[in-house]
């Protein structure tokens, strides 16, 4: 069996009763709401994937997500997430940079990394290295002005967390960010690259070891060992190419907002609905959603 589910931008609600009959009609299967106008879940027998070309004509061009999973081990008991424009909204590398008066040139690297043009290790050593004499007060003051966190992220591991799933965050950026991150949005850890600081500034180097794309992927699996899972419990999502490798491995691998290369590979793209169309494809109705 497959589970086919829909996902609409949820500031517009473009699931209407109307669409929905019409997927249900296509797909030969009854919808199971799981939020009025904005998700809605398909079980079918036969194989859904890749998409049938009639529901690809009823979306079109709408703001809605479309997600084909298998109907079994459907909700996860790990999370992994990324966590720059994945769990919060910007590259914390980028603002950094913008406080040295270099944001274009740092974003254009950020940019050609994420989209796997550049070697992860390479890039990300290089940038850093731009950073030199940065006071250290400067990643406090970012903390609390521009790290914002991404629509539905609270909810989404908050949710997971109550249902008993492990939940962490991975990111190849610095810890003094994901520390701070994963306690406003609840995971239970958080793994990232160490920053050099010494007398009050960035050095422009980082403590190894490297946090790249490998790193994450071992993460994944320690993580699933420690708990007696393996990779088909998990669920993993990040935006750039370094979480690729996760991103295939885990049961659920989801590219959220995600740039051109990860949208070729991931299983499950989401560009329009927020972190909560993570739970919906689980299959949680937004009535199991814990407070955010």
């Amino acid at each position: 069996m497959t589970v086919v589910t829909l996902v609409s931008d949820p500031d517009a609600r473009l699931l209407t009763p109307a669409l929905v009959a019409q997927a249900s009609r296509a797909l030969r299967a009854e919808a199971a709401v799981l939020s009025d106008g904005e998700a809605v879940a398909f079980e079918v027998e036969e194989s859904a994937s890749p998409l049938p070309p009639v529901l690809a004509d009823i979306v079109g061009d709408r703001r809605i997500d479309v997600a084909v999973m298998p109907s079994g081990n459907r909700r996860k008991r790990v999370l992994l997430c990324d966590m720059d424009s994945t769990v919060i909204t910007t590259e914390c590398i980028d603002e950094l940079a913008d406080l040295l008066g270099i944001r274009a040139e740092v974003a254009a690297i950020t940019e050609r990394t994420m989209n796997g043009e550049l070697d992860f290790a390479s890039s990300v050593k290089a940038r850093v290295q731009l950073l030199a004499g940065l006071e250290e007060s400067a990643i406090e003051r970012l903390l609390a002005e521009r790290i914002q966190l991404m629509p539905g992220a609270r909810t989404l591991v908050r949710t997971m967390r109550a249902h008993g799933a492990r939940t962490a965050l991975v990111s190849g950026g610095f810890t003094r960010f994901t520390g701070p991150v994963a306690a406003r949005t609840g995971f239970d850890e958080h793994h990232a690259n160490l920053l050099e600081i010494q007398d009050g500034r960035l050095t422009g180097r980082l403590v190894p070891p490297l946090l790249d794309a490998d790193a994450k992927l071992r993460t994944l699996d320690e993580i699933t060992g420690r708990l007696g899972l393996g990779r088909a419990d998990a669920l993993c999502a990040g935006d750039g190419a370094n979480d690729i490798p996760m991103i295939r491995a885990a049961g659920l691998g989801v590219g959220f907002r995600p740039h051109a290369r990860v949208a070729e590979v991931a299983p499950v793209v989401i560009r329009y609905g927020d972190l909560t169309a993570l739970l919906f494809i689980q299959g949680y109705p937004r009535s199991a959603f814990a407070a955010g």
